[in-house]
């Protein structure tokens, strides 16, 4: 039977709430396909993060989160944004991988390799320091970070998405901020020292 014309397209112009809906109510694929195209970037962002610069990783979990959402849409009570809802499907997809490596690891009596960074190449001045300073942090500071400033969620969305309460979230932010702080101090000290060896070469040349 042919789709109706209302089923046919998902008009770019809809809100997410009503792509949402149409999903539920019709399990209308074009709608579901137009929040996966709205989504997909900034969620495949996020994850890149959270893996550590994994891009083949992160686009994985990214597939199985969108696969995930579709399968369990109508368990979506609009208590949140679809994104952050999206977010933490895949932080627990991410936390799931995280578990069966490590699992792998003991079974094979390895010790744990360090996840692969991107090259710091690839960032310049204050994101490269931001980028090492992030690697100081524990698991809870650095997923709290992700979450509140990387994918510019709400303390209360965050908590939503790790699945903590709020005040630990509150609690890993403010640790996590003076943590950084110190090592961010400390980078433009050495910078600058640096900075002042090159200039007192050459002036001596």
């Amino acid at each position: 039977m042919a789709a109706s014309p209302a089923k046919a397209s998902a008009p770019v112009g809809f809100s997410d709430s009503d792509l949402i809906a149409r999903v539920m109510r019709d399990d209308d694929r074009n709608a579901f396909a137009e929040l996966v195209r709205r989504h997909q970037s900034q969620l495949r962002a996020s994850l890149r993060k959270m893996t550590g610069g994994q891009f083949e990783l992160a686009d994985d979990i990214a597939q199985e989160t969108f696969i995930l959402a579709w399968k369990n849409i109508r368990h979506f009570r609009f208590e949140a944004r679809f994104s952050t809802w999206l977010y933490r499907i895949a932080f627990n997809a991410w936390q799931s991988e995280v578990r069966k490596k490590h699992e792998l690891l003991m079974d094979e009596d390895k010790m744990p390799e360090p996840e692969p960074v991107e090259s710091s190449a690839a960032y310049s001045g204050i994101q490269r320091d931001l980028s090492r300073a992030m690697e100081g942090l524990s698991e809870g500071e650095r997923n709290a970070i992700l979450q509140c400033y990387y994918n510019d969620l709400s303390h209360d969305e965050a908590a939503y998405v790790l699945g903590i309460p709020l005040g630990t979230v509150k609690t890993n932010i403010l640790k996590a901020k003076e943590k950084m702080r110190v090592k961010l101090a400390a980078y433009e000290s050495e910078a600058s020292a640096a900075t002042e060896v090159q200039r007192s070469k050459g002036m001596a040349a």
